[in-house]
């Protein structure tokens, strides 16, 4: 390994000062270590070439907006949690020198691949826009608006007619996201599938519904009067109109993202959603 991006979280003095710090552990060993701040959307700064590894300081927020600014370049992700411990960033900055010095430089590491999805917004039959994203899309209506009637398709076949709060499209690593907020099941954040999931729908026997990955998902607004927004991993999105029609597929390509060699995914939700804690374990 010859060359590192840093990226950092914009605005958060800790995250930039550990990146600081980062940069010149790195730059002592030899590596050239470029460090970049997350800049916000649209403006993205292109990496330089021959980056073998981005680490990215911040927290899960952090990650959703590189993976969607770089994660089509295919160069291992490594999330250092400046903060709380979350499901996306893998080590604490703790334990990052030693991840680093152990694990990393050497090689001897682990990189999953998460499915990403492709989320297009047509309007008058033209992609008005389009973003790969990494946890979900989220179709949901104004604070005051009434409920939502969003015409469903899977691959060509009418699904339904969902009248609901709106409809959450989600990868197996947005299962512990929004998904997980609105009752959708906890997926192994590796499997390959798409979520389906009504948000507070109308007629309860709606329920979720988990797709093949070769599936493509297709929503179409026809009533007019719908106060309706499209959200993308709940960082960036668009008003919606009558007629739009939102499509979302797999993406052509998977995020890699660098496991951690200090905890499973199990004992990352036992942390995060307090599973053993003491009063919930059973007594027998």
């Amino acid at each position: 390994m010859k060359r590192v991006a840093i990226i950092t979280k914009k605005h958060k003095p800790d995250a930039w000062e550990a990146g600081q710090a980062l940069q010149a552990w790195f730059q002592e060993r030899g590596l050239d270590a470029v460090s970049m701040e997350n800049e916000p959307d649209p403006l993205v700064i292109p990496l330089p070439p021959g980056i073998e590894l981005i680490v990215v300081m911040g927290g899960d927020g952090t990650i959703l907006s590189v993976s969607r600014h770089y994660g089509q370049l295919g160069i291992p992700i490594l999330g250092v949690n400046v903060g709380g411990l979350g499901f996306l960033t893998e080590v604490s900055l703790d334990e990052l020198y030693l991840c680093l010095e152990d694990h990393l430089l050497p090689g001897w590491y682990e990189v999953e691949e998460r499915l990403m999805l492709t989320a297009s917004l047509f309007r008058e039959g033209q992609i008005f826009w389009e973003e790969h994203i990494l946890n979900d899309a989220v179709i949901n209506k104004g604070a005051l608006a009434r409920i939502a009637e969003l015409n469903t398709w899977i691959d060509g076949e009418y699904l339904t007619t969902y009248r609901a709060d709106g409809l959450i499209i989600s990868t197996p690593t947005g299962s512990t996201a929004y998904t997980l907020s609105a009752g959708g099941p906890i997926v192994y954040p590796t499997l390959r599938h798409i979520i389906l999931l009504p948000i507070c729908p109308h007629t309860l026997s709606n329920r979720p519904i988990i797709l093949a990955e070769t599936a493509t998902v297709a929503v179409t607004l026809e009533e007019k009067g719908q106060d309706l927004y499209l959200t993308l991993d709940g960082q960036v999105g668009r008003p919606l109109q009558c007629g739009d029609k939102i499509e979302v597929r797999a993406c052509p390509h998977n995020l890699k993202l660098v496991k951690s060699p200090h905890r499973s995914h199990f004992q990352v939700l036992r942390t995060k959603l307090g599973w053993g804690e003491p009063g919930m374990r059973r007594r027998d």
